[in-house]
């Protein structure tokens, strides 16, 4: 099992930017593929972006263009750059773990967007 904390998350105005960070526990970090989610109230969670350990990245399609995900395999940490923060964008973000069928959570980090 991997443990994972998430950080970074904080209250930001609308148009300004984030960057979170997310750090493993594990030993093999380099062989998890790595993603970012996030759960607003009421909603489901969601996507937003993942990078496998090839470097292949994927994003929501609310956030292409405004998001990029990033990971440093010597520190075990996976970031996730949000620019250009939207009143849509407020939610918990998680970071994510996955190796084969596994998938491990980080508790969540708050983000919010307001003026």
């Amino acid at each position: 099992q991997v443990q994972l904390v998430e950080s970074g998350g904080g209250l930001v105005q609308p148009g300004g930017s984030l960057r979170l960070s997310c750090s493993a526990s594990t030993t093999i970090f380099s062989m998890y593929d790595m993603g970012w989610y996030r759960q607003a109230p009421g909603k489901q969670r969601e996507l937003v972006a993942t990078l496998t350990i090839s470097g292949r990245t994927n994003y929501a399609d609310t956030v292409k263009g405004r998001f990029t995900i990033s990971r440093d395999n010597a520190k075990k940490k996976v970031y996730l750059q949000m620019n250009s923060l939207e009143p849509e964008d407020p939610a918990v973000y998680y970071c994510r773990a996955q190796r084969g069928l596994r998938g491990d959570w980080g508790p969540g980090t708050q983000v919010t967007v307001s003026s």
